[in-house]
């Protein structure tokens, strides 16, 4: 893998950055904040943004729950501390879907991430220098558990509505599970209810790419010189999520068996002669070496393994038992990561518990992100969907 510049040691977001949109809330600042793995962190940041207004019965909220390597930043334009719009600005909007004219919407990065919130490469309060190896192995509900003391923070004692797609989806169903009267209705995409062999073994691969990487060190690498971080084990470990982000009828419409530049006849036989796919797949790994870390992208990934509603919960029956809030689910029909018939289990087993459930699905061959890609599929349902459970509280 070749680049013009060195790779940054880490792409987090640090204390001194541009800040951009960001709004940030520390808690467990006098008392410890406990994690599913017995651990526990004090000085906890979470990085957040908000769009609209709170109403005077703080009914009007809306939680959006960002997938894998998103951020807080799901509306708006790049500017100095966002490197990217907002990843869903076809959605957030004045007069969008979720319309922030009428919402008041919230999203958070999340707990073990690195853009603003705590991570690896945040400081620890006892030391001073970046958590790195040290720092505890997080969950799905750890983030939720952190999500909710933002949402006391700002006031907000009721969700109308809590939406994620991918990750984002798994935080939608754990709020549903874990807070039942916290939430009137939950929207979950492109989500499943429990990691499955496949999906582990996709992110194992992926965390033995980082692992591997002689520069990652363990994960204490935050004092290396440019160049010289884990950026080539990152980079491979996005390449490997990018393939499972997409179709094979959108890889090979795109690529087919193009070779990249013009080779002479010769030359295609040679080994490292790369396809246009394989470029591809290069450039996304170098983004997102320059947008996040290592580390981080190790503890997210694997509280996305850990996910389970059933966990400590009987079975997932039991678990699902507790949405008792209206769903709307959403497939995506080339999904070959997180395949329909999961987002199918989540509206049989919530229709199961007699409450208003919807499945609806993306009609896409963009694979698992087409619901960033293609959500003027969901525009009209979710529209709809945010405007009956908005009434419903009036």
């Amino acid at each position: 893998m070749t680049t013009t510049d060195p790779f940054p040691v880490t792409g987090a977001w640090m204390p001194g950055d541009p800040a951009g949109q960001r709004q940030f809330f520390t808690f467990a600042i006098d008392r410890r904040f406990a994690l599913d793995s017995g651990a526990t962190l004090a000085d906890v940041t979470i990085a957040y943004e908000t769009w609209g207004t709170l109403d005077a019965a703080g009914a009007n909220a809306v939680l959006l729950c960002h997938a894998w390597t998103g951020d807080s930043h799901a509306a708006g334009p790049a500017g100095r501390g966002h490197g990217d719009a907002g990843w869903w600005n076809s959605m957030v909007g004045p007069g969008l879907p979720i319309d922030t004219d009428r919402y008041f919407v919230v999203c958070a990065n999340v707990l073990g991430g690195c853009q603003g919130s705590t991570g690896p490469a945040s400081l620890c309060r006892d030391d001073g220098m970046p958590y790195g190896s040290r720092f505890p192995v997080v969950t799905i509900r750890d983030m939720v558990r952190a999500q909710a003391r933002l949402g006391e923070h700002l006031g907000v004692a009721r969700w109308m509505s809590v939406i994620g797609g991918s990750m984002g989806g798994m935080q939608a169903l754990e709020w549903a599970v874990m807070y039942p009267r916290r939430v009137r209705s939950v929207v979950p995409i492109a989500t499943c209810m429990q990691a499955t062999a496949q999906q582990i073994a996709w992110g194992g691969i992926g965390r033995q790419a980082i692992r591997l990487d002689p520069k990652w060190r363990g994960g204490d690498y935050y004092e290396a010189e440019p160049g010289d971080g884990p950026g080539v084990g990152l980079s491979i470990a996005r390449q490997i999520a990018q393939v499972t982000f997409r179709s094979d009828n959108v890889l090979t419409d795109r690529f087919g068996r193009d070779f990249s530049g013009r080779p002479e006849v010769g030359d295609i036989l040679g080994m490292w002669q790369q396809y246009e796919v394989e470029r591809y797949l290069e450039h996304h790994g170098t983004k997102i070496v320059r947008r996040f870390d290592a580390n981080s992208y190790l503890a997210i990934g694997k509280a996305m393994d850990l996910h389970d509603v059933a966990r400590g919960r009987g079975s997932l029956e039991q678990a699902m038992a507790r949405v008792r809030m209206p769903t709307m689910t959403v497939g995506i029909w080339s999904d070959m990561l997180y395949p329909v018939y999961q987002q199918q289990q989540i509206h049989d087993a919530v229709k199961r518990n007699g409450v208003p459930s919807e499945y609806h699905e993306i009609n896409s061959p963009h694979g698992h992100d087409a619901f960033l890609i293609n959500g003027d599929q969901i525009a009209e349902p979710l529209d709809r969907f945010l405007g009956n459970i908005s009434k419903s509280v009036l």
